[in-house]
Parts: C-alpha cells; sequence; structure tokens
C-alpha cells in the first residue's frame, strides 16, 4: 500500500468509529409512557435523527438542527439546516421552536436531545434584550480572536436563551436523555455544543473577563445583558437537572484508537500524542515537525484535539490546513515523512475542504508553481497553498464531527 492510500486509512477508520449509525444505538433510552420528543443541533445531528428513526420503538416527534449540507432524509423528525460557524435566521427560528418545542411536558414524556460539535453556533436563540445581528458579531469576533473552544462556549452560554443548561430547564419535569458527540478536549459535556442540557459551572463574570481578555467589540446591550444576574445560567445542584441522564456516545479518543489499531496492524509503532491538544495551529505544526524529524520509524504519530487559529493575514484556510502547512515548513521535505490533517466532520472551518496533506516533495511542487510556503503561512492563506499543490482533501459532509484528527507517518 502507497502513503497516500495509508493517510486515506488512517483517515476513514477514524471517521467510521463516529459514525452515528454505529455508535448509537446502543446508548437508546427505554421508550416512555408519555410522548417522545427529539430534538437537537450539530453537524452530526441529522445523521444522530436518523440513526434513532431507525432503532426506535415507539412513536416519536421532533426538530433537529444541522448545518447546510448535513441534512439526511427522516421520516418523523424534521430536519432544518442552517448556517455555521456564524449563525442567521434559519438557526434562530428553528431555535426557537426547538425551545417552545420542550415546554409544556409532563414526567411522563422523554425530550431525547442528540447533541455534537457545531450545535452551539447552529442553536442561536439570544437572550432577551439581544438581536440575532448582534449575536452574529460576536461570533465573528470570537472566530477571529484565537479563543479557546471553552471560553468561545463560556461567552455563547450567558448571551443565551436555550444554551449553558436552559434548554434542560425548559424541559423540565420531562426526563431529558441527552446523546453526545464529543468535538471537545477533554470531553466536557457542558462543553459540547455550549452544554444545552447540562449544567453550567461557568460564571457571567468570567463570560464578562473574556470580553476584555481578548478585546472584544461587542454592542453595548451584550456587556450590559451580562452585567445583569439574568445572564447567569443554571448550576449543578438545580431541581432542572433531577431528571436529566447525558450519554456520551463517541469520542475523539475512540476515533484515535480506530486509527491506532490500523496503524498497529500495518507493522507501525504508534506515538498517541492525545485527542485534547490545544494553542495555535501553527505552533502545534512546528513542534509536530521537530517530534518527527526526531522519531526513528517505521512509526505513526497521532493526536487530536482543537487548535485555533489567530487572523492576521487575508488568506484562505481552516486550521487543518495551517496546521499542515506549519508542519511541512518544519519537515522542510523529509524524506519519508508524510501527515494529514483533517476536521473528522469533513468541513476545515469554513472551507469546503477536511483538512489538507503532507508529502515530501510538497514544497519542492509549491515553488516550481511560484508559491512561497512562509508567506502563504504568514497570510493564513493555507487553503490557497495546498489548492496551487492539489494536495487539499476533499470528503464532503462525514455526518459526525469528533474535531480535528492528525497523523504523521514515518518510514524507514
Amino acid at each position: 500500500m502507497n502513503t497516500t492510500d495509508f493517510l486515506k486509512q488512517l483517515c476513514d477508520a477514524a471517521i467510521a468509529a463516529a459514525q452515528p449509525s454505529l455508535c448509537l444505538p446502543a446508548h437508546l433510552p427505554e421508550p416512555p409512557r408519555g410522548r417522545t420528543i427529539v430534538v437537537g443541533a450539530g453537524k452530526a445531528s441529522a445523521a444522530m435523527a436518523a440513526a434513532v428513526e431507525a432503532n426506535w420503538k415507539g412513536t416519536l416527534e421532533g426538530l433537529v438542527l444541522t448545518r447546510y449540507g448535513h441534512g439526511v432524509p427522516c421520516e418523523h423528525i424534521e430536519i432544518v439546516e442552517a448556517a455555521h460557524p456564524v449563525p442567521d435566521k434559519a438557526g434562530f427560528d428553528a431555535a426557537a421552536r426547538i425551545h417552545k418545542m420542550v415546554q409544556g411536558l409532563t414526567a411522563d414524556d422523554l425530550v431525547l436531545c442528540l447533541i455534537s460539535g457545531g450545535g452551539s453556533a447552529l442553536l442561536t436563540a439570544p437572550a432577551d434584550g439581544i438581536t440575532l445581528e448582534e449575536k452574529q458579531a460576536v461570533n465573528k469576533a470570537l472566530l477571529s480572536s484565537g479563543a479557546p473552544i471553552g471560553d468561545m462556549n463560556c461567552l455563547r452560554k450567558h448571551l443565551s436563551a436555550i444554551k449553558g443548561g436552559r434548554l434542560a430547564a425548559a424541559a423540565h419535569p420531562a426526563k431529558v436523555v441527552s446523546l453526545l458527540i464529543s468535538d471537545v478536549p477533554g470531553d466536557d459535556p457542558s462543553t459540547v455544543a455550549s452544554g444545552p442540557t447540562v449544567p453550567d459551572p461557568t460564571t457571567r463574570e468570567q463570560a464578562l473577563a473574556i470580553l476584555d481578555k481578548y478585546k472584544l467589540n461587542v454592542a453595548p446591550s451584550v456587556r450590559n445583558f451580562l452585567n445583569s444576574p439574568e445572564s447567569e445560567t443554571p448550576k449543578p445542584g438545580d431541581p432542572a437537572f433531577a431528571n436529566a441522564d447525558t450519554r456520551m456516545i463517541a469520542t475523539p479518543k475512540l476515533s484515535i484508537d480506530a486509527a491506532a489499531r490500523v496503524a498497529r496492524e500495518a507493522g507501525y509503532t504508534v506515538i498517541d500524542m492525545g485527542d485534547d491538544l490545544e494553542g495555535e495551529s501553527r505552533d502545534v505544526g512546528a513542534a509536530h515537525a521537530k517530534l518527527a524529524l526526531e522519531t526513528k520509524g517505521p512509526a505513526v504519530i497521532l493526536s487530536g484535539g482543537e487548535t485555533t487559529v489567530s487572523l492576521k493575514g487575508n488568506g484562505r484556510g481552516g486550521r487543518n490546513a495551517e496546521y499542515a502547512l506549519a508542519l511541512a515548513i518544519g519537515l522542510n521535505g523529509a524524506k519519508g515523512i508524510s501527515a494529514v490533517a483533517i476536521d473528522t466532520d469533513g468541513i476545515d472551518g469554513s472551507e469546503d475542504n477536511a483538512g489538507a496533506r503532507v508529502l515530501p516533495d510538497v514544497l519542492a511542487r509549491a515553488t516550481a508553481k511560484g508559491v512561497e510556503a512562509r508567506a502563504m503561512l504568514a497570510n493564513n492563506d493555507a487553503y490557497g497553498f495546498f489548492e496551487a499543490t492539489g494536495d487539499l482533501l476533499m470528503t464532503g459532509p462525514t455526518l459526525t464531527n469528533v474535531n480535528d484528527f492528525r497523523a504523521i507517518v514515518i518510514d524507514g
């Protein structure tokens, strides 16, 4: 098997391990005496809804919100597509319908909540006094700030009428069972899609501090709301969560473990860097290049997590392409070292690629086309670099999301 095929095999194994059709059925609860309402949001939520329908014994109804292009046909659960990572009116309207749908239920009813990465931006229900446009501006500012996902979601929760446990509070006293596909470092349920059905340990004071830490330019209404006690979210021990059950059905670690099995079966030593790496994409890429150059093969270095990009240029490219470009620069054409970096949902940031591939000759091929790697990295234009070399990876929506997956293959 050539290296390109092996890199693809590693990616395929990671993505397959998190497919809802495989990982969801075993976690379904028993049907209730009353109604079953299915709600949810995220890039994998439509595929999760289809898996529920295929395995549910009883009647159900509901609405699930996913990103444009990530919908799948369902018979009883309505699928609505909306924008990500910056929310739009479609997501705003669907979130309001979900919020209303779970209200007025009884203790005999069940709310089955399907949550995956991307749900935070999709499930947009701004708190009273904050407009959709103001919430969109906050999201845009966060995306370009370089803030880690925990800080982003802390602020989002405190500006929402539905996130940070407020969806579970609205559904009380119905039983709430949440099935989660994690895309966050540490698999904290309160961070996946900003935890709409779980207690929120963060505070509005922390949210205010995030505004100042990243010097975010926000509307006066945003700061005013955060200064109000009304912005505080439900905390652990709140009676709203007495009848709530959260089940993690897929995680980044499960996907890395699946790729590790493929690597070992092919005769490689596996170096597992963990599933929770954070930091600037280009810094992580440079550090991994140094590690790869010091590692004796045959070996495969695996890692996951969610790096960040602080925008300084005006180019195109998500965090995985930026990582890959920094890695390529650090490897400097070293023979026998190849790599892949993808977002497991098939969308690297807001672009149409899943990520990028690094082969030993990528810098030479770029130079032959008049493309200078360091200049492209300085301009945050990793997409343009790998587009020129033909090394963008295009999978289309994978209908799951356990965040980033990276593999460096060292032969010889």
